[in-house]
């Protein structure tokens, strides 16, 4: 087994959900947050981290998290401001070694680069695979379009 890391995402929606499963099952320590208590139903029955209904944006929230304790932090919400906001004060507050975030305007990477924070835009990802599937005569690499 890896070495377990501590991990916080925040939003547990179906990215955040599959994330926080997946990260809890290979044996890493894992916190959710979400502000919408529902949503951490989405969790997996084997789910073995912690669950914290609460604004991530609210810093009683992300010292409840144990924040400062840390390795990483993974901002899935379906608000970029909320994700840049919560990935600054995890990298220049709580001192996360890697913070990443997901981001929907591709414009706004540039700007996440600039401050250090690594991202991933869905935008820009199916974008990047649409261009490579027109490329190739409609067929991708992998086989995943026809």
């Amino acid at each position: 087994m890896k070495n377990s890391r501590y991990i916080v995402v925040v939003g547990c929606g179906r990215l955040g959900s599959l994330l926080a499963n997946r990260l809890s099952r290979d044996g890493n320590s894992v916190v959710v947050i979400d502000r919408v208590e529902i949503a951490l139903d989405d969790l997996s029955p084997d789910f073995s981290g912690f669950r914290i209904n609460g604004d991530a944006t609210h810093m009683a929230v992300l010292k409840a998290a144990k924040l400062k304790n840390a390795d990483v932090l993974i901002a899935t919400t379906h608000e970029d401001n909320v994700n840049l906001m919560v990935a600054q004060v995890a990298q220049k507050i709580f001192r996360v070694p890697h913070v990443l975030a997901r981001v929907f305007d591709p414009r706004r990477e540039e700007v996440y680069a600039q401050l250090g924070i690594d991202t991933i835009c869905p935008t820009s990802v199916a974008a990047d695979m649409f261009l490579e599937a027109v490329a190739n005569g409609g067929t991708h690499q992998d086989g995943g379009v026809s």
